[in-house]
């Protein structure tokens, strides 16, 4: 929890397992993976899904939601905004926990390497 508080991106598992492993060498690759599955379940992190990637991590520290560039796969966060839930008629029996968006699209630095193809 302690390096996902002070990482400043969205670390996959592996990155996650890599950074702990070089500063406890004994920790295991199960733990790790372990301990992430717990963290999520308790709600301390979230993980990001990124289509055909791992998936990435975030402690929760504040509400945000994410954006995730289609070229390069960056996961971004966004400005958190309240976003309504759908009226109870569509949601059956379902109950709704939370929910977040999370927009796709072309980062900042993808966009503008596409924009200067054009132009060329």
């Amino acid at each position: 929890m302690s390096l996902l508080l002070q990482h400043h991106g969205h670390p996959t598992a592996t990155e996650i397992f890599k950074a702990l492993n070089h500063l406890y060498p004994q920790c295991s690759r199960a733990t790790t993976y372990n301990n992430l599955r717990d963290l999520v379940r308790s709600g301390l992190v979230r993980e990001v899904a990124v289509e055909g990637r791992a998936a990435r991590f975030d402690a929760k520290g504040m509400q945000h939601h994410h954006f995730i560039c289609d070229r390069c796969g960056i996961v971004e966060d966004m400005e958190w905004y309240e976003v309504s839930p759908p009226p109870s008629p569509s949601l059956g029996g379902r109950v709704v926990r939370e929910s977040e968006l999370i927009f796709r699209g072309l980062c900042e630095k993808c966009a503008s390497k596409r924009s200067h193809r054009r132009a060329s």
